[in-house]
């Protein structure tokens, strides 16, 4: 039987591989420059989450690096090449990224949805095959969503819904997850809903994923490594107990906190202040 969402085995050096790398990279929306020349690696099989203040240039980075975004200048690479030269298939089969606010067609089907997922993998030789439908029907079970596969996606929860777009990406097929902002209008309790699931994706399947989110905590609790960002630049990176510093809240949030250990997790909990301006 085919192994449908298992993780690629491969010959692994000492040191993980990139796997997707901003180089030098500028984006600009006309005139208006958000990032400016701006590094950034996310190394194979990590989980790292992107912080920042609103308009430090999160979510643009993330639509860079999933091909969204075509860079002023500089050059963004995927698997060592060039992620503008690679066929965009290429990239589909590689690459899976969930934008702030995805939108489903009308009354478009949970299982539709997730079956979408499957279209890199077609082509006139290559038509639906039992081996899709495998691979979707474990998305749908690896997810919770099997019983809702019926329901229109414009039907769910904001939590549900979340889980059948991961459920999409899931089937895609991809082992490198870019996710902005999943967490965006949930509740606390589906917050934690969403990224114990990605959290899961990371730690059984093997997928490296980057997440931007806005909950310090949260982002503390999940990421392996933070990368906190300001202006249009990298201010910071390295592990929660490295970048989530008082000072840095200081100099990137214009916050006085005090940071102490989460008492269920160990990991850095941002207990505020005030606003420093």
């Amino acid at each position: 039987m085919t192994a449908v969402l298992s993780h690629p085995t491969d010959l692994r050096s000492t040191a993980p591989r990139v796997r997707l790398a901003a180089e030098r990279v500028r984006l600009a929306y006309g005139d208006h420059v958000v990032v400016d020349d701006l590094d950034i690696e996310l190394l194979d099989g990590s989980f790292t989450v992107v912080v920042g203040p609103n308009g430090c240039g999160k979510s643009t980075l993330l639509k860079a690096l999933g091909r969204l975004l075509r860079p002023d200048s500089g050059q963004v690479v995927l698997d060592g090449k060039p992620i503008a030269k690679t066929p965009t298939r290429e990239v589909a089969r590689t690459l899976g990224m969930l934008p702030q606010t995805p939108v489903a067609p009308e009354g478009l089907t949970v299982a539709d949805l997730v079956a979408r997922g499957r279209h890199p993998h077609q082509s006139w030789l290559r038509q639906w095959s039992h081996d899709d439908e495998d691979v979707v029907a474990e998305a749908l079970a690896w997810t919770d969503m099997a019983e809702l596969a019926d329901r229109p996606v414009d039907a769910l929860s904001g939590g549900q819904r979340q889980r059948a777009w991961i459920s999409m990406a899931l089937a895609q097929g991809t082992d490198l997850l870019l996710l902005d902002e999943p967490t965006t209008y949930l509740d606390l309790s589906h917050q934690i809903d969403v990224l114990e699931l990605v959290a899961r994706l990371h730690a059984e399947r093997g997928r490296t994923v980057a997440v931007v989110l806005h909950d310090l905590n949260l982002a503390a609790r999940y990421a392996q490594r933070l990368v906190a960002m300001k202006d249009g630049v990298v201010v910071a990176s390295g592990t929660p107990h490295e970048v989530l510093t008082e000072q840095l809240l200081a100099d990137v949030f214009d916050l006085e906190a005090r940071v102490i250990d989460d008492p269920v997790s160990g990991t850095p909990m941002v207990v505020p202040v005030r606003r420093l301006r």
